[in-house]
């Protein structure tokens, strides 16, 4: 009941005007934050970032950066886009506990997980992501670090290349405190070692770019459309009450699975069809998905998103 009456709490800020929007530049003005963190359920937080692309205006703070206090050390899911989003985030735990934080945990080889670390290893924090993660961004840092500095400028400042200091392949089960915690990997998803963070006790998973609801979720060249579709039943399986997703408000599994499977079931139905009528890549952009033209990021993801499963499709 405790963790029903948070939640309820927690969801009813997202009615207010103040709630994570591509509309919304920033949230936190005195910060390097988009916006502060919340406690989402008793010891676990999350400062939600905007469902923007990363821009100047939010420093490039378009994830959530979740943290858990075990009672016993902190663990941080997310490293952050930059440097100095992670020395915030850090400075918002310090002002919550005394604890230490103990492991930050990198939710793929994406840039807002993984630029950040450099600040973290600095603090003598272990680091912690699966292989595919940490080969990914060892491959493409460069760029990625790249295309943040371009955008965030003097935010970047201090963000250099830092890898995971630990890597795993399957599953990696910490026991902290009061909290037992399984870090996982799903299967081929959004992108190469996706991970989800789920706590049984607590029926809460801390899903990463495993599930999306408030944004539409990206498509990418490494995005394999097909088997997130095979690794959803995986990840639903584990019956969550509660769902922090990668990006957006936390929410429950009926919501992101809205907004996640039944949007690749969607948009893989209707290229399929257009397949079936022998029709060209060009087309495909203009195939409708209005149903979902609502959500933030739409516009800058709906044509891109159906041109890559084009591209999937015609060769499966």
């Amino acid at each position: 009941m405790r963790l029903q009456i948070a939640l309820a709490a927690l969801l009813a800020q997202v009615s207010l005007p103040c709630v994570a929007s591509e509309q919304i530049p920033d949230q936190y003005p005195q910060s390097v934050l988009y916006a502060k963190p919340v406690e989402v359920i008793p010891h676990v937080w999350s400062a939600i970032g905007a469902t923007a692309p990363p821009t100047y205006e939010n420093s490039g703070h378009n994830n959530n950066l979740s943290f858990i206090i075990t009672g016993d050390g902190v663990i941080v899911i997310n490293a952050g886009a930059a440097y100095l989003l992670a020395k915030a985030l850090h400075d918002e735990i310090r002002e919550i506990t005394d604890e230490p934080v103990k492991l930050v945990i990198n939710e793929n080889g994406q840039g807002h997980a993984m630029l950040g670390n450099a600040y973290w290893a600095e603090q003598g924090v272990a680091i912690l992501a699966h292989v595919e993660a940490a080969e990914e961004f060892e491959d493409r840092g460069p760029q990625i670090l790249a295309r943040m500095e371009s955008y965030n400028k003097e935010k970047s400042a201090s963000t250099v290349l830092q890898g995971p200091s630990e890597t795993f392949d399957e599953e990696r089960l910490i026991e902290m405190g009061r909290f037992r915690i399984e870090v996982r990997n799903p299967g081929p998803a959004h992108s190469p070692g996706d991970i989800v963070v789920w706590l049984p006790e607590q029926s809460l998973v801390i899903s990463g770019d495993m599930a999306f609801h408030e944004r539409l979720l990206p498509i990418f060249d490494d995005t394999d459309t097909a088997g997130w579709l095979e690794s959803w039943e995986d990840f639903e399986a584990l019956e969550a009450t509660y769902v922090i997703p990668g990006h957006g408000h936390p929410t429950n599994m009926d919501q992101v699975r809205r907004y996640t499977k039944d949007y690749l079931v969607y948009l893989r139905g209707q290229v399929g069809k257009l397949l079936e009528d022998g029709g060209s890549l060009e087309e495909a952009y203009y195939v409708d998905q209005s149903p979902y033209a609502h959500l933030d990021t739409f516009e800058q993801l709906a044509t891109r998103n159906a041109g890559r499963v084009y591209e999937q499709m015609e060769f499966e």
